[in-house]
């Protein structure tokens, strides 16, 4: 199987079963973004959380073993070359249909504007282990 079939089952297992994608993170204990993204198929889960996850929504061991492959995250658009900008196309072509599905859930279906969204932008220094 793979992750767009992956992706129409768990969504139809989770509209069939009524539940949010926050009463489903609760149950995989996971941030609902990361859920949905795994749902979307661009995030793998572990085995335990895809089991859990599976089990929730009534679906066999076909699902839990898709959702423990790692995603190929590529979509058709243009890609920037900048590297500012590339994290942010990164972030929308991975996270933007997450986001997206959550909203629509906690507010129905609309536009976000981004007007209105606040961001706030911070400095943090990290190790990141490399070398």
């Amino acid at each position: 199987m793979n992750k767009t079939e992956m992706k129409k089952i768990i969504l139809d297992a989770k509209k069939a079963k009524d539940i949010s994608w926050e009463q489903l993170s609760k149950h995989v204990c996971l941030s609902p973004v990361f859920v949905v993204s795994a749902c979307m198929g661009m995030n793998h889960l572990e085995k335990d959380n895809a089991d859990k996850l599976a089990f929730a929504l009534g679906l066999d061991a076909s699902i839990s073993n898709a959702l423990q492959e790692f995603p190929n995250k590529k979509w058709d658009q243009i890609v920037p070359t900048d590297p500012v900008l590339y994290r942010f196309y990164e972030m929308t072509g991975v996270y933007g249909e997450t986001m997206k599905e959550l909203i629509h859930e906690k507010f129905g279906d609309g536009i976000m504007l981004r007007s209105i969204s606040q961001w706030k932008l911070i400095k943090k220094k990290i190790q990141l282990g490399i070398g």
